[in-house]
């Protein structure tokens, strides 16, 4: 039983990470139809942030954490994909595809191919004893974390103006324009998030692997992405609900599967994903809306 807990208590840290990033994929999509790829490269540019800053106060890094990525969210929503907002969903798709791939190999310029060994906070590093059961502080904070930011995300949303505008943007873009919606100001607070949630995403991430490369990113968005596809593309809480669904299948499969087949993990986690939308290819939660973008 002991082990079984255990087994849970890793499922829902993993799921939380995927959430987090899910979120920062499905915001942008439902506003702007666009599936951003470079979102990981947010993770990634975080990052290198904590390398960048040294060793100051836990609070002092976490924050030039979160407002590198949302400043480098902003930028790339400013430089790279406002000119294409009259595009067709393709050509933004490749166009997310070639920041991405442009970011990584600048960071490789700067910084080199090698990754780099890091240490945010030691103390996430220690276990909290609770019985038999011995639960990594980072564990908590990644819990806690996620699940204030996903409150503060609803609060935001349902409670604020900006919010409302956002959700009515989603709902139907061109006819929240013409009732005088602002799309810049829409689409940019929509990447600024996307870049907070990354900010955070990152600081986590670090703390977890304690080192930083150019492709730190690619895992977290690739499993965002199939998370947002099993939620259902679109929807906020499909996101959410994917990434803990996929966390839980992720963390079963290392768990459970025979030794020799472990080294075939993330094959098995895709395949089962796959089975779930034969069953179910609308997702876990079907979106309101089809949103088409002008």
């Amino acid at each position: 039983m002991a082990l079984f807990l255990q087994h849970v208590i890793d499922a829902i840290t993993v799921g939380s990470q995927v959430a987090l990033y899910a979120l920062g994929i499905a915001l942008i999509f439902g506003i702007m139809g666009l599936i951003n790829f470079a979102h990981g490269e947010l993770i990634m540019v975080g990052a290198y942030t904590i390398i960048l800053v040294g060793h100051p106060p836990w609070p002092v890094m976490v924050i030039a954490t979160i407002v590198m990525a949302i400043v480098l969210a902003l930028a790339m929503e400013r430089i790279a994909f406002r000119p294409l907002r009259g595009a067709n969903p393709a050509t933004l798709l490749i166009a997310s595809f070639a920041l991405s791939f442009g970011l990584q190999n600048l960071a490789i310029l700067i910084e080199g191919s090698a990754p780099k060994g890091t240490s945010v906070s030691p103390w996430l590093s220690e276990s909290v004893q609770i019985g038999s059961l011995s639960i990594p502080k980072l564990d908590l904070v990644t819990l806690g974390v996620t699940l204030v930011l996903l409150t503060a995300l609803g609060l935001f949303l349902q409670r604020t103006r900006m919010g409302v505008q956002m959700r009515a943007a989603a709902e139907d873009f061109r006819m929240a324009r013409i009732l005088g919606v602002k799309a810049n100001t829409v689409i940019a607070t929509a990447f600024g998030i996307s870049g907070l949630l990354a900010g955070v995403g990152a600081y986590l991430l670090v703390a977890q692997t304690g080192e930083v490369a150019p492709d730190l990113g690619s895992n977290p968005i690739l499993y965002a992405f199939v998370a947002t596809v099993l939620g259902g593309m679109g929807s906020l809480r499909g996101a959410v609900l994917g990434g803990y669904v996929f966390g839980a299948i992720f963390v079963a499969l290392q768990a459970y599967l025979p030794l020799e087949l472990r080294s075939y993990r993330d094959a098995f986690a895709f395949a089962a994903v796959i089975v779930m939308l034969l069953i179910r290819p609308q997702g876990l939660i079907v979106a309101r809306s089809t949103v088409t973008r002008v």
